[in-house]
């Protein structure tokens, strides 16, 4: 959740289950941070970035990719595990007539796993907030102009779901080779911010 949580109750809570593991020798000091940094360090968007590209040769995966995205992503050696359960991951694709934008409005839920950390501006009440009730103005404030007859659509992530946008394969890029594809995929992109 964005925001300084540290005077929170629910903070005090957290570090008492973890003192209470750790005196009872279940957890050693500071396992639990280095844990989520190990989590943290192996996020990055190079993997949603690998994912497209996939799709993008390989309409088959692409295929398996929207049907099911948990255990199509597992073809390239990513999962959604990061926690003490896999998180859904949904995949949704932008086409020539529909482009998709991914928010958390609660808070910032988000693949941390396959896009790294979110960005600053995806954690901020002002996008949150914003991309739900005008989402062509936030996408133009982004730098993206869609044509007046594609359709925007939002999907709010959640503690147990989060999305993934599958960006339309550039024009150009036929004889491309998928390490090349992949390049040239964002954290913007995979968002729905930018288009590819």
């Amino acid at each position: 959740m964005s925001g300084d949580h540290g005077s929170s109750v629910i903070s005090a809570q957290v570090r008492h289950v973890e003192q209470l593991l750790e005196s009872r020798g279940l957890l050693d000091a500071g396992e639990i941070d280095t844990r989520i940094d190990e989590f943290l360090a192996g996020g990055t968007p190079a993997n949603g970035a690998r994912i497209v590209a996939r799709a993008w040769v390989d309409p088959g995966f692409a295929e398996r990719l929207l049907a099911d995205a948990n255990s199509a992503i597992r073809e390239v050696g990513l999962s959604m595990a990061g926690g003490l359960q896999e998180q859904r991951l949904k995949v949704v694709a932008n086409t020539a007539v529909e482009h998709n934008v991914v928010v958390c409005t609660l808070c910032s839920c988000y693949p941390i796993a396959l896009l790294g950390p979110s960005p600053s501006w995806y954690k901020s009440e002002a996008y949150r907030s914003r991309v739900v009730r005008d989402p062509r103005g936030v996408l133009a404030e982004f730098g993206l102009e869609l044509p007046a007859g594609t359709s925007v659509s939002v999907w709010d992530a959640s503690a147990e779901s989060r999305y993934m946008v599958l960006p339309r394969r550039p024009e150009g890029t036929d004889g491309m080779a998928e390490e090349e594809l992949a390049a040239l995929v964002t954290r913007k992109g995979l968002i729905g911010t930018a288009a590819v």
